[in-house]
């Protein structure tokens, strides 16, 4: 017994001793996450909750706030202004996520065909310059370039298409597009890079085996390239929806909504609403909407991405 004794007596010691450096390693590691999780709480979490208070809320910021319940969700879904600000959103996805990931698979494809070395490296770097300007510099310059005035229609002038020249971003029909162009030109090069260098990681036994075969770029575009890319394409596809859903920065110095709601989206609505028109309870409403809206979208293609990842 006291054989016994002696052993195990070292061996409770032992877990005690592992039991604490467990718990004294998970202490430390959430000491080390204290001050991001107090920021995160302060300028996140905190923010989050009162925006979802304040919708319902009807209140102008500075007086007394009268609970209104729901009425501020019935009302974004009765007022056609609101409602298209939401169908204009989803309306820019086509602009900054389809058309940029479907063009930047395109390219990086070919890129990778034909652009090897030094001058693939260049030839990236210079398409990801968009994504590294301001988008408020993106919004001003392009402003300029789509003006009545602007470079683009000088082109078209001189090339025999004066006919079709106008005042691009102050056109009710074609704001939204010539919207969705600049977010084009600063997505792109965002999707290209991520692309390529996803490329780079498929196996080029692959691609010689195809082209031993006789297979042609579109062949290897559509039986190697595309599936193997899909956790990039998820990834691309998340990222520029996002940025659809929630963009402000481009359209509001491009065009601030207009011309008349054309161009108007969520962001810019939330802030009319709050700094123009001081509805703090609707603006909050539709603030929440917008993030409803981006947790539907973004949810399925997160899953859909994890699985191929699987």
């Amino acid at each position: 017994m006291t054989t016994n004794h002696r052993h195990a007596t070292p061996s409770r010691f032992r877990w005690i001793f592992q039991h604490w450096n467990i718990q004294r390693n998970t202490i430390i590691g959430w000491l080390f996450a204290l001050p991001a999780l107090i920021i995160y709480t302060l300028f996140v979490l905190q923010p989050l909750v009162l925006t979802v208070q304040y919708s319902f809320y009807k209140w102008n910021g500075v007086g007394p706030k009268t609970w209104v319940g729901l009425n501020n969700y019935i009302t974004i879904f009765q007022d056609p202004d609101l409602i298209g600000t939401i169908i204009n959103a989803f309306l820019l996805v086509v602009w900054f996520s389809f058309i940029p990931v479907g063009l930047g698979l395109i390219v990086a494809s070919v890129m990778h065909r034909v652009a090897t070395g030094k001058f693939g490296a260049v030839a990236r770097t210079v398409l990801f310059l968009p994504q590294v300007i301001a988008l408020v510099a993106a919004g001003i310059i392009w402003g300029w370039l789509l003006s009545l005035p602007g470079l683009i229609n000088q082109v078209l002038k001189a090339i025999g298409l004066g006919t079709i020249t106008r005042a691009w971003l102050g056109d009710f029909d074609w704001a939204l597009p010539a919207v969705g162009l600049i977010g084009i030109w600063v997505l792109l090069g965002f999707c290209i890079v991520l692309l390529s260098t996803g490329i780079t990681k498929i196996d080029p036994a692959l691609y010689e085996s195809a082209r031993i075969d006789g297979a042609s770029w579109l062949r290897e575009f559509v039986t190697i390239t595309i599936p193997l890319l899909r956790y990039e394409v998820g990834v691309c596809l998340t990222v520029t929806v996002i940025a659809a859903l929630a963009a402000f920065d481009i359209v509001y110095v491009s065009t601030a909504g207009g011309p008349g709601n054309s161009t108007a989206v969520p962001g810019i609505q939330i802030y009319i609403l709050a700094f123009t028109q001081r509805a703090i309870g609707l603006a909050s409403a539709l603030a929440v909407m917008l993030m409803i809206l981006v947790i539907i979208v973004i949810l399925p293609i997160q899953w859909l991405n994890r699985e191929n990842k699987v």
